[in-house]
């Protein structure tokens, strides 16, 4: 029974994918243990090669009931092919204000998509890298259990 069911949501899945036209990059890093050490970034490198579109760029959150908190403090620092740093602080906020979690859940696991950046424009082609620091002032920061980086088109027709 098992199998049929992870086969169904693996189906399900792979349906999903196939109707995202819009991506252009979207990887996920598994927190070992479910604790982000703060000491231990996590990084993303992605390729342009399209720099006359927009694009808006995402934070994704997985975490677990455990996690203590309503939201999640990032420090987030990126480079541009050329070596160029830029240097962002974002709150990713994962519950309203009676401590209900605000992203989409499947029993205890809850995933939250949170945008950083919109309608940029790469100013050149090439390998970017992105890294995420948990600013949650705790050293081990429980029950996050992956972070992501998403890069898609944006979506101009609002």
């Amino acid at each position: 029974m098992r199998k049929h069911i992870l086969f169904i949501i693996a189906m399900l899945a792979l349906a999903f994918a196939s109707c995202d036209s819009n991506k252009v990059y979207e990887e996920y890093v598994e927190i070992d243990d479910y604790v982000w050490n703060s000491s231990k970034p996590l990084s993303f490198e992605f390729e342009v090669s399209d720099t006359t579109a927009l694009h808006d760029i995402y934070v994704n959150v997985r975490h677990a009931n455990q996690y203590p908190y309503s939201n999640l403090w990032l420090f987030i620092n990126s480079w541009s092919p050329s070596g160029q740093k830029a240097v962002d602080t974002i709150q990713c906020v994962l519950a309203d204000e009676h401590g209900k979690w605000t992203g989409s859940g499947l029993g205890d696991i809850w995933d939250k998509q949170i945008l950083w950046k919109k309608n940029v424009r790469f100013a050149t082609a090439g390998k970017y890298h992105v890294e995420y620091n948990q600013a949650m002032r705790t050293e081990n920061l429980v029950g996050i259990m992956d972070m992501g980086l998403r890069v898609e088109l944006a979506d101009n027709e609002e």
